[in-house]
């Protein structure tokens, strides 16, 4: 049998308190009690609740912070935040927008309204775990295809890593960079259904086997379609053997008919594969991989800002070392 949802209580009013705690057992809810945002945050970074039901004025830390830093945090910013607070100004409701909350309810509060708004929120949220569950299975699927060539393993975690950064030094916004992080780990998901044989295949592949291995990205889009919280993703997905000069694929895109995501993962692929072992070949030396990477933004293979900004990245991560010799052993483990 499932375990309750837990919904943590913050307030600095023990009589208060008391009767929420009572109250929401009384429901059947688990519940843990904190005085204040601070001692909240500090469960938080323990155990995640199910729901957070918060006290707006508390001393230390108050229910706007604490909502506030809840919300910004990527592994709570999920958890329905419900504030309740005495305060009836419009300023005040917007400011508790602004911070992020889910709901408010205005003490004295009905508990027929503090249980209808509980158990809708708590609903909204079991359907976000669902979402969730759906989105790691396909994530998961994406690291399988690293599991099956030790060359590549850990290139889609450095691609969505590195590719964010891009996206940051170039000023892109929270949802690109969101939509970056999970095209980089999923942009080759499609490779999921290609037979190892050619995956795996250590030498050149003859032109049936370029065709299979071309229909990657759109059986990648096939593959997260269906979850829309991967929307984002998906031109990334799709489009991330484009070229600038039109010539790359599935659809032929030009230059800005490219996603910006697309374009910075195909740049972090490409130097990614130079400076990693695969196959068919070691390593290059760092200034032969940027080279070629600079050659391939002169021919029309690249975006010409995105190369550029690529270029400054890695070059201030290979300045730690002093010679290609070492950076081409050690430079995979940390790009």
């Amino acid at each position: 049998m499932a375990e309750q949802p837990l919904i943590l209580i913050v307030e600095d009013e023990p009589a208060n308190l008391n009767v929420l705690d009572l109250l929401l057992r009384q429901m059947g809810y688990r519940t843990f009690c904190a005085h204040d945002g601070l001692e909240a945050k500090e469960f938080m970074e323990k155990e995640l609740p199910d729901l957070v039901l918060t006290d707006v004025m508390m001393p230390r830390m108050d229910g706007y912070e604490l909502c506030t830093w809840i919300k910004s945090n990527p592994i709570t910013r999920l958890i329905p935040v419900v504030l309740l607070t005495g305060l009836n100004r419009l300023d005040d409701k917007i400011h508790g927008i602004e911070t992020g909350a889910d709901d408010f309810l205005t003490k004295p509060f009905e508990h027929v309204e503090l249980r209808a708004r509980i158990t809708s929120l708590l609903k909204l949220k079991s359907f976000t775990d669902e979402l969730e569950n759906a989105e790691g299975v396909i994530f998961s699927l994406a690291l399988a295809v690293e599991v099956k060539d030790h060359y590549t393993q850990g290139h889609c975690f450095r691609l969505s890593q590195h590719g964010m950064e891009v996206g940051r030094r170039l000023g892109l916004d929270d949802d690109m960079l969101q939509a970056i992080r999970r095209g980089g780990i999923l942009h080759d998901i499609g490779k999921i259904g290609i037979p190892d044989r050619i995956l795996l295949k250590p030498g050149p592949l003859t032109g049936s086997e370029r065709e299979i291995m071309r229909a990657h990205p759109e059986k990648g889009e096939g593959i997260c379609k269906p979850l829309h919280t991967l929307a984002p993703a998906l031109p990334i997905i799709r489009n991330h053997h484009e070229r600038v000069d039109g010539n790359g694929y599935p659809d032929g895109l030009k230059s800005d008919e490219i996603h910006i995501g697309a374009k910075i993962i195909a740049a972090v692929d490409l130097f990614d594969a130079l400076v990693t072992d695969r196959p068919y070949r070691e390593a290059l030396p760092f200034r032969e991989a940027l080279r070629i990477l600079q050659a391939a933004r002169d021919d029309g293979h690249l975006d010409k800002d995105v190369t550029r900004v690529l270029v400054g990245f890695v070059s201030e991560i290979a300045e730690r070392w002093v010679s290609d010799e070492f950076t081409h052993n050690i430079f995979k483990k940390v790009f």
